[in-house]
């Protein structure tokens, strides 16, 4: 039986994607700041992080599947609004915490033979998000992340992905949910995102960058090549 580790499981996304998965018959292990969770994670904190896999193979002695889901909004911006406070606690979350937890699971993955990573990005990794810069940041840097370790995670039969959803019907919206609601933006089900999800751990690929938009099947999205040197002339 395949043994799954989802962070910030205990609402939004990361819950979906848990009972989705204990659906399919994967062992789940909710790891959250928040009730009801199986162990206390703060994601910001790399011994939490650590603590929570040591649980997971403690209890079920393999990991095959962890998923890095925890998020929240920024809740200040660089100009007058910069609260360092609240960047501190949004990096710290959303990047630090992929970092850690993938970090944390590596080893675990290598001694079951390999495994999976799917990190919750954004689609604001992959687009400017001008009303929430400080998130847009940490999400690139979550897609750059995932981008990169797909190559160098794949010797290890370790596959990276990122999922990347649009405006889903959580609580990060919070009071930007007004605002979207009465410009006529679509606010995605969650369960929508959970497809996306499924589809994604599907696939076969890594370093990819899944989508997850209303009205739209989720796929990766196509980056471009950068342009490379050329010699001088």
């Amino acid at each position: 039986m395949k043994v799954a580790l989802v962070t910030g499981g205990s609402s939004g996304i990361g819950a979906g994607v848990a009972r989705r998965l204990r659906e399919s018959g994967t062992t789940v292990v909710v790891a959250d700041i928040a009730d009801p969770a199986d162990v206390k994670c703060d994601v910001s904190n790399l011994e939490d992080n650590l603590r929570a896999v040591d649980y997971v193979m403690a209890r079920h002695g393999r990991l095959d599947l962890a998923f890095l889901n925890a998020g929240v909004a920024s809740g200040c911006g660089i100009g007058d609004d910069f609260d360092l406070a609240l960047y501190r606690r949004a990096m710290g979350v959303n990047l630090d915490g992929v970092i850690f937890g993938a970090h944390a699971a590596i080893p675990a993955l290598k001694a079951s033979g390999g495994g999976t990573i799917v990190a919750t990005a954004s689609m604001a990794g992959i687009v400017g998000i001008p009303l929430d810069p400080i998130y847009a940041a940490n999400k690139h840097a979550v897609v750059g992340l995932v981008r990169s370790l797909g190559v160098s995670l794949e010797p290890d039969n370790i596959r990276v992905q990122a999922l990347c959803p649009s405006f889903a019907d959580t609580a990060i919206l919070g009071d930007s949910r007004v605002m979207l609601e009465a410009g006529g933006f679509p606010i995605m089900d969650v369960e929508d995102v959970v497809d996306a999800f499924e589809k994604l751990l599907a696939g076969e690929g890594t370093g990819e960058c899944w989508f997850a938009v209303s009205g739209r099947e989720p796929e990766p999205f196509a980056f471009r090549r950068a342009p490379g040197p050329r010699p001088k002339p």
